[in-house]
């Protein structure tokens, strides 16, 4: 025994010094506070028997939060296990015990366990009541139905429509507001709160600020090189997704604009390594291999300087403008938007962000954002000369991603950037 404990000993003092990690921003802190909040203060109402309702990513927020209502986000929580590494017993009871197929949304597989059997943590409060639209997909209308039915709850949903069209049409306006107007009365009879008009436009005040704040914190990154790790913003799109109508919000983002302008002055960056390229993420975050992707990036030099999740929260009308929080609803998510909008917003950022490459995510999960990448990568570098590549991975299932397969494209992806980078070079000297 002694022998074996020596040699540990031994082995202890010849592993190297870990490095020492970078202390978070108070911004980051603000945001964990925010979080732990959120789940807290809903555990809270539910034991004071107050109702607790869950919602899809992309609701109007506003109505339940003018109610004082307690909201939290499944699709969020699902990505927080993923990230966490803690997705498997999740993904096996669905996929065993309750038989859900393995093509299903993986964010629905995690959130349809624990609402089933899962949930004995108490962590994540269970909801009285449901809110849906389907301005991501219509497989999350099929996930929270079936929600509702298995636990005996209502499903208030509100119906946003496709746009063909490259705007929202004032027909589709008017049926989104309609439905915006009924769901404000359904959802104040089923509580029974009572609607308050000037707190409505209060939160609509404090939702504009926090979108144009998250603007601001999304195309700082247009600096070159970038005051900021692109992947660094992927932590903070928890306050847009579940807090995007709290003040809290408004001062995490409003410190995290003064962190990075620090940086932009300074010449410095949370990006650790030299910035030798810079590209535009496509797709979901890949949770629980995030660690990996970025290691993969540093070592050549990449900064993930912009991705398509910034118009998704960044919802934009007037704040005594119900129908444009209507059309707002319907145009942002670009899943619901066709691909001449979904190509045209992507071709604009390349420039606007400096962009030398594009990784596109190819997520299992999002079959919708997926179908519509194969067409978009021809024609965006035919109309920008950005070259791209591809990886298959999941937003939340670990078992979909390769390491392997991601090192191999990155690298083919240098290889392109590096060329063109050398031609363009080759040009300008003559």
């Amino acid at each position: 025994m002694s022998e074996i404990n020596g040699s540990a000993a031994a082995a202890q003092q010849a592993a190297p010094a870990q490095k020492p990690r970078r202390p978070k921003p108070k911004s980051m802190l603000m945001l964990g506070e925010q979080s732990a909040a959120l789940l807290e203060n809903a555990r809270q109402a539910k034991a004071r028997g107050e109702m607790v309702g869950w919602s899809t990513s992309i609701f109007p927020q506003e109505i339940a939060e003018s109610l004082g209502l307690n909201i939290l986000y499944p699709e969020n929580y699902s990505a927080g296990i993923a990230a966490r590494k803690q997705a498997d017993p999740y993904l096996q009871m669905s996929e065993g015990p309750l038989n859900y197929n393995n093509d299903l949304c993986s964010y629905a597989k995690i959130n349809l366990a624990y609402a089933e059997a899962l949930h004995e943590d108490g962590n994540f409060a269970m909801p009285d009541f449901l809110c849906v639209t389907n301005n991501i997909c219509n497989q999350v209308t099929k996930w929270f139905e079936n929600l509702s039915k298995r636990l005996s709850i209502p499903l208030f949903m509100i119906d946003t429509c496709y746009n063909a069209e490259d705007y929202v049409t004032e027909s589709r306006v008017k049926y989104i507001r309609a439905e915006i107007d009924q769901y404000i009365k359904d959802l104040c009879a089923y509580t029974g709160k009572t609607w308050d008009e000037a707190k409505f436009q209060e939160v609509m005040e404090v939702s504009a600020v926090n979108k144009d704040l998250w603007i601001k914190a999304n195309e700082l990154l247009m600096a070159k090189p970038s005051p900021m790790n692109g992947f660094d913003l992927f932590n903070y799109m928890s306050c847009m997704v579940c807090n995007r109508g709290k003040r809290s919000t408004t001062e995490i983002l409003t410190q995290l604009c003064a962190e990075i302008e620090e940086h932009k002055k300074n010449g410095t960056s949370t990006y650790p390594v030299e910035e030798k390229y810079r590209v535009f993420w496509d797709g979901i975050a890949c949770w629980p291999w995030l660690g990996h992707n970025l290691r993969v990036l540093k070592q050549y030099g990449i900064n993930m300087v912009a991705s398509g999740y910034v118009k998704a929260w960044a919802l934009d009308y007037e704040t005594n403008d119900l129908d444009g929080m209507a059309r707002a609803y319907s145009y942002c998510p670009a899943n619901n938007n066709n691909m001449s909008t979904f190509i045209r917003r992507r071709a604009e950022a390349l420039k606007q962000f400096q962009c030398d490459g594009m990784i596109y995510h190819v997520n299992r999960s999002c079959k919708v954002m997926d179908c519509q990448q194969i067409e978009a990568q021809r024609q965006i570098e035919e109309m920008t000369g950005v070259p791209y590549t591809t990886f298959d991975g999941d937003q939340s299932d670990y078992r979909n991603y390769s390491e392997a397969q991601y090192e191999t494209r990155i690298q083919g992806l240098v290889e392109v950037m590096e060329a063109k980078r050398t031609e363009k070079e080759a040009k300008e000297n003559g």
